[in-house]
């Protein structure tokens, strides 16, 4: 790590790194520059690479750190996926609660430092990005989206390929296909509106990142 930031949130992906600064400016926060954001996301191109002792320690002994997130996907199994989480965690953080809050861990470690785990999407059920991006279908396109569900799930029976962990996935891919222009990526479906940032279902997420990084 070349860089030191005060506030880092560790992503899985890319996809991440791309959606969680319109979603977080669309609700009041100035992200600031790309050498300057008022949070820097350090994706690790995968669960199992950021699923490390190692990793975590070194995130947590950075220069200057005063806040570091965790965003994780709970893909089918959430319960698994917060031990695994704790776990690697413990090594830095031994007193991390055994149970994940409803709202999302905000923990302050013995050297001062607030930690912050987040399990996509909501804390509790299975899950990933493209399905807290589905909190955000407009109201007023409800019917749309729940024609577009049921679109996904007759391709499935006639033979698509994608599998039943990333239904949530081709259903949200689905739904960017019939917006104009079709086809956007999911960090320009929230820039362009196509889904809405300020939906009271994605507010939890929002609050949660607020509290951790200090931007309340």
């Amino acid at each position: 790590m070349a860089d030191s930031y005060p506030r880092v949130l560790l992503v899985e992906g890319k996809q991440d790194r791309f959606v969680i600064p319109e979603l977080i400016e669309a609700n009041g926060v100035s992200w600031g520059t790309r050498k300057n954001p008022v949070v820097f996301i350090r994706d690790y191109d995968g669960y199992q690479k950021l699923v490390d002792p190692d990793v975590i320690s070194t995130e947590l002994q950075a220069s200057g750190l005063s806040a570091l997130g965790i965003m994780i996907d709970a893909d089918d199994n959430p319960t698994g996926r917060w031990q695994s989480i704790r776990s690697t965690s413990l090594k830095s953080i031994p007193d991390i609660p055994e149970v994940l809050p409803e709202d999302g861990l905000i923990h302050t470690t013995p050297t001062g430092i607030k930690f912050g785990i987040w399990i996509m999407p909501d804390n509790n059920m299975r899950g990933m990005l493209e399905t807290f991006l589905t909190y955000m279908i407009p109201t007023d396109r409800e019917a749309l989206w729940q024609f577009a569900q049921a679109a996904t799930n007759e391709a499935k029976d006639k033979g698509a390929l994608f599998t039943d962990s990333h239904l949530d996935k081709a259903n949200m891919y689905t739904w960017l296909a019939w917006q104009n222009p079709p086809g956007r990526q999911l960090h320009q479906a929230i820039m362009e509106r196509m889904l809405n940032p300020n939906h009271p279902n994605a507010q939890k997420f929002v609050t949660w990142f607020k509290t951790l990084y200090g931007l309340m």
